[in-house]
């Protein structure tokens, strides 16, 4: 996965805190604005305006219901950014496996190095 399939607004949107919070939030649900202000303890329209951005994103969705939106996830940017942040951990993986070959290497030579008596 490139990360050209990521939108840089995806990035953006997560980078502001109160956004982030709001995801946080809906993590565990659907939740309408005024809930999510409260939560928070947000303004309502700072919310409002918070959500407008993430929609835009393309990371949530409002469904009205009655006289309210209620906001929800949509699954599909977090299933990209988690498939593009797991093209990271082959890199990380390769790395500790380098660094733990130096280090079996490093151990190996300072036992041989060592005085007769100071060997294990």
């Amino acid at each position: 996965m490139s990360a050209a399939l990521l939108a840089p607004e995806v990035f953006a949107a997560l980078a502001e805190p109160n956004r982030l919070r709001i995801v946080e939030l809906l993590r565990d649900g659907a939740r309408p604005v005024g809930e999510i202000a409260e939560r928070l303890s947000l303004l309502q329209p700072q919310t409002s305006r918070h959500l407008r951005i993430l929609s835009e994103a393309g990371l949530v969705r409002a469904d009205r219901q009655a006289q309210s939106r209620v906001y929800h996830l949509l699954p599909t940017p977090f299933r990209s950014l988690e498939a593009w942040l797991g093209t990271f951990a082959q890199v990380w993986e390769t790395r500790t496996d380098r660094l733990d070959s130096y280090l079996s290497d490093l151990e190996a030579h300072e036992r041989l190095d060592a005085p007769q008596g100071d060997r294990e």
